[in-house]
């Protein structure tokens, strides 16, 4: 995939709120401006708790280091569809817990992360997020920093097993306003063109979404979609991934 830019997110808002009594503080880590906007990466401290890493953008939270199991959930349960995911796409670095998680298979052979964020980019490279020097240290691991869209536009031939987009919350809660294409045609399609025989798409949705089902189903093959359970803070919540085999 060429060098060309994907974002990433996670919970719809802050999910670990902390109990009203407990004084929460923030300190800020690194901050970075592009053309989308603002992103922050800032320390919480939940009172004499561990200290969490919080990424928001443009204000927005996005994810944090406490609440890590919607990004091993979505990995896992796209890595368990397909036979021989040798080849894997992950569509937004994030804070690096869905790379992490594709990366503890030992069936894949070779990672291609596509972030937008070059800023994030740097900050997992170079410790500031503490954690992902080590996750992108993995030989296996090459990140393109370009928008998702572009990337797949820009591919060429039928070469990946796998393909995780991670890049919002769904359709119904984009990051981005121009992150809508990337659940319709033609983004779909280049998908599609850069599957193996075989190969699968998984999309992570907070809410169901018939319309993404449907656009899947028609782009790329059939599709099934899975509700996926998870606990965040002692509180159940289902989350859905849409998986398409081309």
């Amino acid at each position: 995939m060429p060098p060309a830019h994907a974002g990433h997110h996670r919970v719809v808002e802050v999910p670990g709120a902390p109990p009203a009594d407990l004084p929460v503080q923030h300190v800020e880590v690194a901050r970075a401006e592009s053309e989308r906007g603002e992103i922050v990466l800032r320390e919480r401290r939940e009172g004499e708790g561990p200290a969490v890493l919080e990424l928001r953008a443009n204000g927005v939270f996005v994810m944090d280091t406490r609440e890590v199991a919607t990004e091993q959930a979505l990995a896992s349960a796209a890595l368990a569809a397909v036979e021989e995911p040798r080849s894997v796409v992950v569509g937004g670095l994030g804070l690096g817990f869905t790379l992490r998680e594709v990366l503890a298979d030992q069936r894949v052979e070779r990672v291609t992360v596509v972030e937008i964020e070059e800023a994030l980019v740097g900050w997992m490279r170079d410790g500031t997020v503490p954690h992902g020097p080590a996750v992108l240290a993995d030989a296996r691991v090459g990140v393109v920093v370009a928008d998702v869209a572009a990337a797949f536009a820009e591919a060429r031939g039928a070469s990946y097993d796998l393909v995780l987009l991670d890049v919002d919350n769904g359709p119904g809660y984009l990051v981005h306003e121009e992150n809508a294409v990337l659940y319709r045609e033609p983004f779909l399609s280049s998908v599609r063109a850069a599957l193996r025989p075989g190969g699968v798409v998984a999309v992570w949705s907070s809410a169901p979404s018939p319309a993404l089902h449907d656009a899947l189903h028609d782009t790329v093959g059939a599709c099934e979609a899975r509700a996926l359970p998870v606990l965040l803070q002692d509180r159940e919540e289902t989350y859905w991934l849409y998986l398409a085999r081309a």
